[in-house]
């Protein structure tokens, strides 16, 4: 895998997120060396889901959103789950952490339903980007454009759609993040 020591990204989750899609992330970014921190709404551990039904693992809090702030980190991760996504969209901190990364131009990798919280943000109008097939009509009606593909890069951000493109969703991820690393190394 590509080389990302250095690279501090933020993995904003709470309860409810689909476990696949923050701990498989989590596993490529950690084997290539990237420091993920875990940023949720509220200090302690958080509930994983499986296929929002059945709960599985409870993964600890590094920090909180009221904690911490966009200049802290290079790169950010938003899994996916309904449950998950909806309680962090309607958070005025995590929409307001989101437009800080994103007019830093720093590099996104989003899955499932994660992109409520980038159209609760403001951010979709004039992007390219996937999800899970549910959440179609909310980005066009945010003024983005809905694509059927596994992955989809769009600029900064990479999106996919469910756990069963998450082998082309990490490869996706490391290489965004590892250019955009190398870029800022330049």
């Amino acid at each position: 895998m590509t080389e990302l020591t250095g690279l501090r990204v933020a993995v904003l989750a709470t309860d409810g997120f689909e476990e696949s899609e923050l701990l498989e992330p989590v596993q490529a970014l950690e084997e290539a060396g990237a420091e993920a921190v875990i940023v949720s709404l509220k200090p302690g551990k958080i509930q994983g889901v499986r296929h929002d039904i059945d709960k599985t693992v409870r993964v600890a809090v590094d920090c909180t959103i009221n904690e911490v702030n966009a200049d802290e980190f290079d790169a950010i991760q938003l899994p996916g789950g309904a449950l998950n996504a909806d309680a962090m969209r309607v958070v005025p901190e995590v929409q307001a952490f989101l437009r800080a990364m994103q007019d830093a131009g720093k590099p996104f990798a989003v899955i499932c339903h994660a992109p409520w919280e980038l159209i609760s943000a403001g951010l979709v109008r004039g992007r390219t980007l996937t999800s899970y097939h549910t959440v179609q009509d909310d980005i066009r009606n945010a003024g983005g454009n809905w694509v059927d593909r596994e992955v989809v890069e769009d600029g900064n951000w990479v999106t996919s759609r469910q756990p069963s493109d998450l082998l082309a969703f990490n490869q996706a991820m490391i290489n965004l993040f590892s250019r955009s690393l190398a870029a800022s190394h330049r």
